[in-house]
């Protein structure tokens, strides 16, 4: 362990700072402190004299993401994000953030060390656009405790370890693509019946066979630019409203991490046409069953092809926090537009112990007055 931390110092050890227009360290004119983004106003917020900016100037129109041709994405790459800035990482848990090139990394988001350094910058593009918080640090904790609540099983002690302090506000990266299919298929749908035989009536299912073409428009599969996370933390607050989003300005961001992707365009491509073909899967089972009015679908095979594929590369928000109980570290997070929970929680024995005795008495009641 101490062998691998020397060589990422040795890797990491010059600070790199991008080039570019703008920074979002902006001033504020009252009493020229740093403004950050809020939530709750939509506005640049002066957390010292409490001044509210308009981010749009005067006579400006809001506008949203671009959607990009994704047959040339290799000739649109920008690195300049509009705002000068620096990569971090952390040597606990591996972790890479963009920050504002003024801004001190003190504690990571992620896992809470405060062992982070700046990082070489890469090459990558710039987002097209941000789904900017709805929700600010205190909504995301009231709506994480009244998750918490009614989680039975999570110990007292642990609902008390989670402060509000403790949520990170993040904007992590993300894939969108618009495409029009077109799928062949072919299967086999059963029709059930009824038979009379000498001693019962049995069901017995007729088999045909079907085939088709089956046409869907897919708007905005997203897909997480990122691989630093769990995907049942991601999966749990989705779906996020990526249609609700702003053309990227660094003040939609000022005060908040922003991760780099670590999963380029073509990879999220690929991950993306996988799951735009399970759910191919299911809607053409699905019209089957319709058309036919059929029982079951069996046999299904489908050969789906893709046209006029359309990108963005958003950034979309996340209330994240963790916390140690006996030991072990638990992460949670906030969807920063909606407000849906998604965590892991340690187990209560005693509360498991008391719910099976619970369900087992309840069993043996039912049973009991079903044979008086």
């Amino acid at each position: 362990m101490e062998e691998q931390e020397v060589q990422m110092e040795e890797v990491y050890t010059e600070p790199v700072i991008t080039d570019t227009k703008k920074e979002t360290d902006r001033k504020c004119p009252q009493c020229g402190g740093v403004m950050d983004f809020d939530p709750k106003a939509g506005k640049l917020h002066c957390p010292y004299c409490d001044y509210v900016e308009e981010i749009l100037q005067e006579g400006e129109e809001d506008s949203v993401a671009e959607e990009l041709d994704f047959e040339t994405a290799e000739q649109t790459g920008n690195c300049d994000w509009g705002v000068a800035t620096k990569t971090v990482l952390c040597k606990a848990c591996g972790g890479e953030m963009v920050y504002d090139a003024l801004e001190i990394a003190g504690e990571c988001p992620y896992c809470g060390s405060n062992q982070v350094m700046e990082a070489q910058a890469e090459n990558t593009l710039a987002p097209g656009g941000v789904c900017v918080f709805k929700l600010d640090a205190k909504q995301a904790a009231e709506k994480f405790k009244t998750w918490l609540k009614k989680r039975w099983f999570c110990p007292k002690e642990a609902k008390e370890t989670a402060k509000p302090k403790d949520f990170k506000g993040i904007y992590l990266p993300y894939w969108t693509f618009d495409t029009h299919t077109t799928t062949q298929y072919t299967a086999e749908y059963g029709i059930r019946r009824q038979k009379r035989t000498k001693n019962e009536t049995v069901t017995v299912t007729d088999w045909y066979k079907c085939s088709g073409t089956y046409h869907e428009f897919i708007d905005d599969q997203a897909v997480c630019g990122s691989t630093r996370h769990e995907k049942g933390l991601l999966n749990g607050i989705q779906p996020f409203n990526t249609a609700d989003n702003k053309t990227y300005k660094p003040e939609y961001v000022a005060g908040f991490a922003s991760e780099r992707y670590s999963i380029g365009l073509k990879d999220a491509w690929e991950t993306a046409k996988a799951v735009i073909t399970m759910r191919l899967n299911r809607n053409i089972t699905r019209q089957i069953r319709t058309e036919h009015h059929a029982d079951d679908v069996r046999f299904l095979q489908i050969k789906p092809s893709f046209s006029r594929i359309k990108y963005k590369y958003l950034l979309l928000p996340v209330w994240m926090a963790c916390f140690k109980f006996k030991g072990k570290v638990y992460r949670f997070m906030v969807n920063g537009q909606t407000g849906r929970v998604s965590g892991k929680i340690p187990i209560s024995p005693a509360k498991v112990v008391i719910t099976v005795i619970g369900v087992i008495a309840m069993l043996g009641i039912l049973w009991f007055i079903s044979n008086l």
